[in-house]
């Protein structure tokens, strides 16, 4: 697909190859992406292998051109906007999950912005999801400010926390199974069926695009170098199934205390969780361990002798939804109280924009449209898919102005509705 509009040509294709190497719009978007991200430029093999994973993903890609760059400018084949969309799980239930339609590498050049493009790219991307029937869209942000005004709302959460592992780190109880070192580039082979067990059960997960059990294990960083201070450990439940995984890093002798720096740690069980966290604490010569994706209610706080030993260090959001089909998607959904609520959204691009009424009962829930008139509740389409997956508070959301109680008591009634029978949380960023 190729269309102009003055000076600027926006292009959708997919991620080819010219023999062992990226082919030359791929080679250029790559490049493009990385200056977005403060990257360094991808060596020609870096761009190959990542030119493969985006394959093997499916990945569309959308570049726009400017085809009046001026003189010693980079070159015309590099765009000066990119953007990615594909597919992949996510999970809304224990059990349940819709396949997403997933956002990335979106940038566009300093030089270029305010000229419309990231909205004309979002907005036709986001068309042609909801025409392919996806129920939902999501993404993780760089910057929080730009995408409440495309329907999107933080839904999950991460915790970055600090663990002290001197003689004052111990357990309650100790958790089953064993641990055993492995060797990083083994983890890709074991990944995948742990994350699976993990991801079909917690609400929020997001299935991993092709290239994570390479960043993770270190075998393929961001620089297109291997880690060779990356490390793994597994854990063996006791029938010595390998049920939990955790890569790490020694954070360098310059800064104190000396840590340990958590690249990745998924665990299918609650013993796997605890037996890796104490195997991190065991480490000699480390005092500390950080961990720039726990969960917002981390079940170590709970298993630790002293809870104060941990420290949690930043707050951030995680994954953004949009809601593209109200319908689909909450109804999808389980679950974990019995009720009913009627609400209005107000949607800009028009997805799901309307009245609606959601009714919950044993388990299942359905929604439906009703004519326009009185609602419990009025809210905007961001706010929708802030409160889907049940993570946030529609009372808070009421407090802050965000969501508007028509009827008084009906935030509650929302709330418990969406409340998860799991908490959300998503380890998972793209």
């Amino acid at each position: 697909m190729s269309t102009s509009t003055q000076s600027l040509e926006l292009r959708t294709f997919q991620a080819g190859r010219d023999g062992e190497t990226a082919d030359g719009p791929t080679a250029g978007w790559l490049e493009a992406d990385f200056l977005g991200f403060l990257g360094r430029r991808p060596t020609e093999a870096h761009a190959a292998a990542l030119g493969g994973y985006l394959r093997e993903d499916g990945q569309e890609l959308t570049g726009v051109y400017d085809t009046a760059s001026p003189e010693h400018s980079l070159r015309p084949d590099i765009p000066v906007a990119t953007f990615a969309s594909f597919e992949k799980p996510l999970t809304v239930s224990p059990g349940v999950q819709l396949k997403a339609h997933l956002i990335s590498s979106v940038t566009v050049r300093a030089t270029h912005r305010r000229r419309g493009i990231l909205r004309r790219m979002m907005t036709e991307d986001l068309r042609r999801a909801a025409e392919a029937g996806f129920a939902v869209a999501a993404l993780t942000a760089s910057e929080a400010s730009i995408y409440r005004r495309f329907g999107f709302g933080a839904a999950t959460w991460v915790h970055e926390l600090t663990v002290d592992t001197d003689a004052r780190f111990a357990l309650m109880k100790a958790p089953s199974g064993r641990c055993s070192v492995v060797d990083p580039r083994d983890i890709p082979a074991l990944a995948g069926t742990v994350f699976d067990a993990f991801h079909a059960s917690q609400p929020g997960s997001i299935g991993r695009h092709a290239q994570y059990s390479d960043r993770i294990s270190g075998t393929l960083t961001d620089e297109g170098e291997e880690d060779r201070a990356r490390r793994a450990a597994v854990h063996y439940d006791e029938s010595g199934v390998v049920d939990g995984y955790v890569t790490y890093r020694f954070g360098g002798w310059e800064t104190k205390p000396h840590a340990i720096e958590v690249n990745d740690l998924v665990a299918a069980t609650g013993d796997a969780y605890l037996a890796l966290w104490q195997y991190l604490a065991s480490v000699d010569l480390s005092t500390r361990v950080t961990f720039s994706s726990g969960a917002p209610d981390d079940a170590l706080r709970w298993a630790l002798v002293d809870p104060r030993v941990l420290t949690v260090t930043n707050v951030e959001d995680r994954i953004w939804l949009r809601i593209l089909d109200p319908i689909a998607a909450f109804s999808a959904r389980r679950y974990t109280s019995d009720g009913e609520v009627t609400f209005r959204v107000v949607d800009s691009l028009g997805f799901a924009d309307g009245f609606y009424r959601l009714t919950a009962a044993e388990g299942a829930g359905s929604l439906e449209r009703i004519g326009s008139g009185s609602v419990d509740i009025e809210m905007d389409a961001w706010v929708l898919g802030a409160l889907y997956l049940g993570g946030a508070d529609p009372r808070v959301a009421a407090a802050a102005g965000a969501l508007s109680e028509v009827v008084p008591g009906s935030a509650e009634t929302l709330q418990r509705l969406l409340a998860p029978a799991v908490p959300v949380y998503c380890n998972t960023a793209f």
